[in-house]
């Protein structure tokens, strides 16, 4: 319960924020659905600040009424981690009107941000100055740099850059009781204590709200090749990996698996998607990038990749020979989800294993899934070079999606088993949100878990930032 009425509340933040600055009505739907549409919430305003100093402002006038605040980026998450309960009761913080670039440096190689901006913007600004940010997801043009940061987001690329906290040099974030941390350093190196930094990323908003950030660029790339390959197995994908990142490791940019199901979606329902080869078994993309000039890339990749047909791992592949093809290979990649969803429902497992034993986590859960569910249909994809599987799960045909998705929690607990025998993590880079905390007990119970309570309890002692997110 709040400690002040809603209504004059709402009035206060209104007179504060301005008339851009509060939405109500019809106007709050789009941001109290998650884009999965598995939760539908209610609130009775979206708050839109202006810049860090409003945000300090929103969040001590809602402290002091005991007003929970659920901040959201681009609203992309794929576990629910940006959507109001249904109660009706919590304030929707966006961070949308705050998205500056407030500057880029190429000689340090770094950029200041705000967290409104979308991280497709933030690439374009990079780009503009000579720099590259290492960091691509399918969601770059909806999704906003807080949101990537406050969920740690994976992507593409962390075979060679690492997630999004392995960008991240400095945070400016709003404490739940309205004061402002001004962390934006540009230093490499900085010990001077416990980094703070690091309790925001990955926290998905219920510790504070990130309003910018200092990110590491690196130089952009002049050398660029992507092949699709056509592999008879997951396991000839991994030999693949292997090989490719052997003879270069410095040199690869993403390494992707796609499975036949999984394509054959792509092609049945994105309009002007083609396979340049016949249909596989299994896929395989492979981008290499350097910014070494005359580096040889293309040599480099036609002399792996015949090596690896002599040894059976590539059945047939094909070099991209202009950017137009290169963004036709890749969007074969980047529309899985939305393919999977034109399908019908499906049960997302963002999950994570060791390199080495991505091949036994397809073949067991695989089993695993059809033992329970006769007609599921597996559609495993993603980030093989890093161990990361988005091991999804397609109704099987002809039944009722609503009982289908009813059953999310028995199929996500029987992929869970399979990976937790590898060693692995029930979550990779979507996070936790409102899909996962029942699972954190069992799979970071103990001194872990109570740690984390007692971080939380420390900086949102009323417990009002995202609240029923991350913690069960």
């Amino acid at each position: 319960m709040a400690d002040a009425p809603l209504p004059a509340l709402l009035h206060r933040l209104a007179a504060m924020l301005g008339p851009a600055g509060v939405l109500t009505g019809a106007d709050t739907a789009a941001y109290s659905e998650d884009w999965r549409r598995l939760y539908q919430g209610r609130t009775p305003a979206v708050l839109r600040p202006a810049d860090t100093a409003q945000v300090a402002a929103v969040l001590r006038e809602c402290a002091q009424a005991g007003v929970a605040v659920v901040p959201q980026g681009g609203n992309t998450s794929m576990v629910g981690g940006a959507v109001p309960s249904e109660a009706g009761d919590q304030l929707v913080l966006s961070l949308a009107r705050m998205n500056r670039v407030r500057e880029i440096d190429p000689i340090d190689q770094t950029m200041t941000i705000e967290a409104g901006a979308t991280w497709k913007s933030a690439q374009v600004a990079a780009e503009e100055a000579g720099c590259l940010l290492p960091l691509s997801i399918g969601s770059e043009g909806t999704a906003q740099v807080g949101g990537i940061l406050a969920t740690n987001a994976g992507g593409n690329n962390t075979v060679r850059y690492g997630n999004a906290r392995d960008l991240v040099l400095g945070l400016e974030v709003v404490l739940p009781d309205g004061q402002v941390w001004n962390g934006l350093r540009r230093l490499r190196k900085d010990n001077t204590g416990y980094c703070l930094r690091q309790l925001f990323v990955g926290a998905e908003g219920t510790l504070g709200v990130i309003t910018a950030a200092v990110l590491k660029l690196v130089p952009r790339p002049t050398e660029q090749e992507v092949a699709l390959c056509a592999v008879p197995s997951v396991a000839a994908a991994l030999a693949l990996f292997t090989r490719v990142h052997r003879h270069d490791p410095a040199a690869v940019q993403a390494f992707e698996y796609m499975s036949g199901p999984g394509m054959g979606f792509v092609l049945a329902h994105i309009p002007n998607a083609t396979l340049p080869f016949a249909p596989a078994p299994h896929y395989a993309l492979v981008e290499l990038a350097t910014p070494r000039p005359q580096a040889g890339l293309r040599a480099a990749l036609e002399s792996v990749l015949e090596a690896a047909m002599e040894a059976g791992e590539v059945e047939d592949a094909v070099i991209a020979e202009s950017e137009a093809q290169r963004a036709a290979l890749w969007r074969l990649r980047e529309e899985h989800s939305e393919a999977q969803k034109r399908e019908g429902a499906s049960i997302k497992n963002d999950v994570s294993v060791p390199v080495s034993r991505v091949p036994a986590l397809i073949e067991q859960a695989s089993a695993a899934c059809l033992a329970l569910m006769p007609g599921i249909r597996p559609v495993p994809f993603g980030h093989i070079g890093d161990g990361n599987i988005h091991f999804n799960l397609e109704q099987p045909l002809g039944m009722d999606p609503a009982a289908f998705l009813a059953q999310d929690h028995a199929v996500m607990d029987a992929v869970g088993e399979v990976v937790r025998a590898l060693d692995g993590s029930f979550s990779a880079e979507h996070g936790i949100g409102r899909l996962k905390p029942y699972m954190m007990p069992e799979w970071r119970g103990g001194a872990e878990l109570d740690l984390m309570r007692r971080i939380k309890a420390a900086i949102d002692p009323r417990g009002l930032m995202n609240p029923g997110k991350v913690l069960p």
